[in-house]
């Protein structure tokens, strides 16, 4: 038998607790691999690079209005081409179901996004219906509605001015997206700014954001700068970034997402230390005797030591390597299934950094039950003491 042979063949005296062992690492690995690449995700800097759309927002947060009156400044900014502004609704339908729900001017939109898909009439009854809405094709099919429905909707932040957070809108559109990418992102609602900034109770003359349409050939990050130059130390400092980054940011309200991702990462891999660390010493323990009797046939204690080390490189190597394999398929999938809009890119740094943290586990698991196989006296451990 070769040395690879009975390293694998110890590994299965005890195929249950291998095979259990061996899926604990996956799953470490699996986790460290999704986690890494959306810590990757957070962690990058503003890549204005090929951006098309820029989006200005308060600069404290998204949630603090800006005024209409920026509109005029905002276009005379050289390479801009349209701007459109976007409120959040905060739209409820029925009982407690969010839905996205955003104010707008329905031309402006159109102008920047060409991107969804509408017949151009249903177009025109959005810009002249005060009351209308249009949904995206995945809401519209998930709730059952229909071009021609009165749809009632409630807002957890804007009430009307009689004080009631009910809404009922006219459902003139239902709009899809021009390719497999954009149809994927059709989970919003639209209704008419104008009627919205008249009968909502505060807030007149204000927006959440602006969307800023680039003319081809600009550059990004030049507007961005002008952008909140312009704006700087008056009562309404702006942020501009891309539209990537700006999505991100959402759900950075949550928290130091980083900080998040690091804790879970920390708990994960100190409880695989102790589960695969208690099999190698379990492991050891049963084979005392056997130890002893390498010994005895001539093999030396930095061969024993040897041996085990390799059998705690091989548990977690395979585990390992596997759960990366896992996490980079899972990582593709759920990219194609966001339209790419959600990159989780378990790339070769993160790949690098996954075989780092094998070995070093392997050598943290392996080395006191190695040490401790190599400092065995064969009397000893023959007499079983």
């Amino acid at each position: 038998m070769t040395r690879t042979g009975f390293v694998i063949a110890n590994l299965f005296r005890k195929k249950t607790r291998t095979i259990l062992t061996v899926l604990s690492v996956i799953m470490a690995f699996l986790l460290f691999g999704l986690l890494q690449s959306l810590n990757s995700i957070f962690s990058a800097g503003a890549d204005f690079v090929g951006a098309t759309r820029l989006m200005t927002q308060a600069r404290v947060s998204f949630t603090q209005a800006l005024p209409l009156s920026m509109l005029p400044k905002l276009e005379s900014v050289p390479g801009v081409a349209r701007v459109a502004y976007s409120q959040w609704f905060g739209g409820v339908w029925q009982e407690n179901t969010q839905v996205f729900t955003f104010a707008i001017d329905p031309e402006r939109y159109h102008d920047v996004y060409p991107e969804w898909v509408l017949p151009e009439e249903q177009w025109k009854a959005f810009e002249h219906t005060r009351t209308a809405m249009i949904a995206g094709k995945m809401v519209a099919d998930q709730y059952g509605w229909k071009v021609g429905q009165k749809i009632p909707l409630s807002s957890n932040i804007y009430p009307q001015k009689g004080g009631s957070k009910s809404w009922a809108f006219d459902l003139v559109g239902i709009y899809d997206g021009k390719d497999e990418t954009w149809r994927k992102q059709t989970n919003a609602v639209f209704i008419n700014h104008d009627y919205f900034d008249e009968a909502n109770m505060f807030g007149k003359g204000r927006t959440n954001f602006y969307i800023l349409k680039l003319a081809p050939g600009t550059d990004a990050a030049q507007v961005s700068k002008t952008v909140d130059a312009m704006f700087e130390n008056s009562p309404d400092e702006t942020k501009t970034q891309t539209e990537k980054d700006f999505n991100l940011s959402f759900v950075k309200q949550i928290g130091d997402i980083g900080l998040i991702v690091r804790w879970i990462l920390f708990a994960v891999f100190f409880t695989l230390l102790l589960v695969v660390g208690n099999t190698m010493a379990q492991s050891v323990r049963e084979r005392v005797p056997e130890l002893a009797v390498l010994k005895t046939l001539g093999f030396t204690d930095g061969s024993v030591l040897g041996f085990v080390l390799a059998e705690a490189v091989a548990l977690c190597l395979v585990g390992g390597v596997i759960g990366l394999i896992l996490a980079t398929l899972l990582g593709a999938m759920v990219e194609q299934a966001t339209g790419g809009q959600f990159r989780l890119n378990v790339n070769g740094v993160i790949w690098a950094i996954g075989i780092g943290a094998i070995l070093i586990m392997s050598f943290a698991v392996g080395l006191l039950p190695a040490l401790r196989a190599r400092s065995l006296k064969i009397v000893d451990a023959l007499a079983g003491r």
